[in-house]
């Protein structure tokens, strides 16, 4: 079936190819002319063609075919200078182009560059790009610049907590957003217990999240996608560049392996809570280790103009230890590694082996009563994509890959003297397979599509003893299993459908539906992800996951597109949802899918999004009216109930302010509902002690929550070969005590009363870090 099926795609290929004989081809790369960075998301304008233009792809590659005649080339990029040619278009020419930044000028050029208005004309929606310069002045906790937290200031993605960088995007949960890191999956995006994310900012280069409609190359999860791209290094000179803050340094080494044909990057970050232990008067705490440190490397090179090579990685660790009775360490490692490939100037190809792991340690006691304890998963994906570029309307992309996943839940390994016994649950494999196809095309001139399909076959296979539950979490049968035989198998296709339709210059509407489908489930009993969570495949007790979402738009630009205003509204069924039996028993149970009950669940809301782009003052001012509930069997008199990231309203409002060329000021201030929970209602007395009965779930809520942040950058001078900024910060200005959790006691004056006692983390806290 694959192999017929990319039979056609190629016949179908070459058909263009002939009738398109009487036309020619301009294509190469767009690059940094200060860095040699390849350029994600250029425009690429033909002046005498009216609404005709292509942008470069994740490798700064574009291609657009044409009739025969004389063109005046002009490439957009917020930020960078326009860059303009005339060219005679008598035959296929490759224009390789180095523009550079306009920071003097930004707002004139950037107005100048965004004539084409893609976020107008484009069919995708659902769709956020971080500017990475942004992150850098948004103030955030401890004054590290996050990833995450910026995306959660953005409309339908919410916070998972007070400090946390896990997010929930459009009623779906923390483990439904796929997270990729040079297109590596990365299981566990936190440090520190959720306070930091893992992804240094020095290091990344482009930031990507599809809320809905995401593309047909995307898959494995429900509710969105994050693509983080690093950086390649700079191919022209060698830096050094770093900071040294509150909380954690960073240093970032960089430049040419052959200069203008190669380049490395290394990146390292750590923090040193540690340190500060070490001054403590408390033997304990002189001996207690805190600490988060990652290193994000990379290089590449161009082995010719139609040949390219990437390698990249990303090790990060977090690790806490007490007085050496404790420890817990855990961590992510990716691997990347990518070949570009260009069969000719339409066809591109990328070709992709990918690791990645995820894995924790426990280790108690010490000498012959230690006893540790370990878990992990382990991914190997071999990935191949294509991208074919017809013409200026029309463009295909289509591949496949296949993923080997090896679950490790858990591993006791302990001392003769530690009194427990060695244990190892069940390894699990799997292997998970898809294809893909999608087409760009423009229809008319008011009118682009995109649509696609992907085929997803996910294989839970052998060896095992494999356990088959029945409703009430009772086991019925135990089937032994041999390497590689097929224990459970399914096969689900996600049609992928988006379309715009300009009103006019300034103004459209769009729609899109999605499908997506879900083999991997995370087992939590917390608010957010923890270390311990435990992810665990599709099997013969647990179905896939399966989303469908449809969404509608209005997209309007004001004042020459200084202002984007934008209004999203949409509605998502959820199938085979899953959840734990009251009292369910996570860590370390190797009867754990017994404790599972599966439901389906629905999330809608509307999204309000007004941003300022260009001159001193910009910023955004986000909106979310939303629903996220779910339906177990047993649960709630099964009828739906709001899920634990439901939160009706969500405000962000983010500012920047450039007072000159030396200051910048920045402020955030966002407000939520409090998260949906479940208190008592009643409580008993059994032997002295006191047992609350508690209510429906997720019946109540907590306070609701909100926050100011302001910080400031004040840009030193700058020479040829040095330049250093301060960047203050304010964490929570007004000191608002927002709830983390409720929780619930006998009153110490009158023990027949209950009182609630609220647990707040974090007051108002400064920072400062030196760049």
């Amino acid at each position: 079936m694959m192999s017929r099926l990319f039979c056609f795609i190629f016949f179908w290929l070459s058909t263009y190819a002939l009738t398109a004989q009487n036309k020619y081809t301009l294509s190469g790369n767009i690059k940094d002319a200060a860095n040699g960075e390849e350029l994600i998301g250029t425009t690429v304008i033909i002046k005498e063609i009216p609404n005709t233009g292509v942008t470069t792809n994740a490798y700064g590659f574009y291609s657009i075919t044409l009739p025969e005649g004389k063109y005046t080339v002009e490439t957009s990029y917020v930020g960078y200078k326009p860059f303009v040619q005339y060219i005679e278009l008598n035959k296929n020419i490759k224009l390789n182009i180095e523009i550079g930044s306009s920071i003097q000028d930004l707002g004139e050029v950037e107005i100048t560059a965004e004539k084409k208005n893609a976020n107008i004309t484009k069919a995708q929606m659902g769709v956020e790009k971080l500017d990475i310069q942004e992150i850098k002045n948004i103030p955030v906790l401890f004054g590290e610049k996050d990833i995450l937290k910026t995306l959660q200031l953005l409309p339908g993605i919410k916070s998972a907590g007070e400090g946390n960088s896990g997010f929930y995007v459009r009623g779906g949960s923390a483990d439904q957003n796929l997270i990729l890191l040079d297109e590596a999956p990365v299981y566990n995006a936190s440090h520190l217990l959720g306070f930091f994310s893992t992804f240094n900012s020095d290091a990344i280069k482009d930031v990507t999240i599809y809320k809905g409609g995401m593309p047909a190359e995307y898959g494995g999860r429900l509710a969105s996608v994050l693509d983080i791209k690093m950086n390649d290094g700079n191919n022209k000179r060698y830096g050094v560049s770093g900071g040294i803050g509150a909380i954690s340094s960073r240093i970032n080494i960089e430049g040419p392996i052959v200069k203008e044909r190669g380049s490395f990057l290394l990146t390292a970050r750590r923090t040193y809570a540690d340190v500060f232990l070490k001054l403590a008067k408390d033997t304990s705490l002189k001996e207690t280790t805190l600490y988060f440190y990652d290193l994000n490397a990379k290089a590449n090179y161009r082995i010719n103009d139609n040949n390219r090579l990437f390698l990249s990685g990303y090790f990060g660790r977090d690790v806490f230890g007490f007085d050496n009775l404790f420890g817990f360490d855990w961590g992510n490692s990716t691997g990347t590694l990518r070949w570009n490939h260009l069969f000719n100037d339409k066809l591109f190809s990328n070709t992709s082996a990918i690791f990645s792991n995820y894995n924790y340690k426990i280790k108690i006691g010490t000498g012959d009563e230690e006893f540790n304890i370990t878990s992990k998963i382990q991914d190997l994906n071999f990935k191949q994509d294509f991208q074919y570029y017809i013409n200026s309307d029309n463009s295909i992309k289509f591949g496949a890959n296949i993923i080997r996943h090896n679950f490790i839940p858990g591993v006791i390994s302990s001392g003769a003297a530690s009194g427990v016994n060695n244990l190892k649950l069940n390894e699990k494999y799997a292997y998970e397979t898809a294809a893909y196809i999608s087409q760009e095309i423009k229809l008319k001139e008011r009118i682009q599509l995109t649509y696609g399909l992907r085929a997803n076959y996910f294989a839970l296979v052998g060896p095992g003893n494999i356990s088959t539950y029945d409703t009430e979490g009772n086991s019925i049968k135990i089937e032994s299993f041999l390497r590689g035989e097929l224990v459970q198998g399914y096969f689900n296709l996600e049609p992928r459908f988006s379309t715009s339709y300009t009103l006019n210059e300034f103004s459209s509407l769009k729609a899109s539906y999605t499908r997506n489908t879900q083999n991997l489930h995370l087992l939590s009993n917390s608010a957010s992800t923890t270390p311990t969570d435990l992810w665990i495949p599709s099997s013969n007790n647990v179905r896939p996951e399966i989303a469908d979402q449809i969404s509608l738009g209005y997209f309007k630009n004001f004042d020459d597109n200084k202002y984007e205003f934008s209004v999203e509204t949409y509605y998502k069924n959820m199938q085979n949802q899953i959840d734990y039996r009251n009292g369910a028993q996570l860590i370390f149970n190797e009867d754990v899918e017994a404790e599972i009950i599966s439901g389906t669940g629905r999330a809608y809301g509307i999204e309000f999004f007004v941003k300022k782009k260009y001159g001193k003052f910009n910023g955004w001012l986000g909106y979310t009216l939303a629903k996220s509930e779910r339906k177990f069997l047993g649960i709630n008199d099964e009828i739906y109930f709001p899920a634990k990231q439901d939160r009706t309203h969500e405000v962000s409002i983010v500012g920047m302010y450039d007072v000159s060329a030396k200051w910048n000021l920045s402020a955030t201030w966002v407000y939520n509902t409090g998260n949906a929970v479940t208190f008592p209602v009643g409580k008993y007395t059994l032997d002295n002690q006191t047992i609350l009965q508690y209510g429906d779930r997720n019946a109540n809520r907590l306070p609701a929550y909100h926050r100011l942040d302001l910080g400031a950058t004040l840009q030193r001078k700058k020479t040829a070969k040095f330049e250093s900024s301060w960047n203050f910060s304010i964490y929570n200005v007004y000191a608002r005590k927002n709830a983390f959790s409720i929780s619930f006691r006998d009153s110490k004056d009158d023990p027949t009363k209950t009182e609630a006692v609220k647990l707040s983390l974090f007051s108002i806290i400064p920072s400062v870090t030196y760049n």
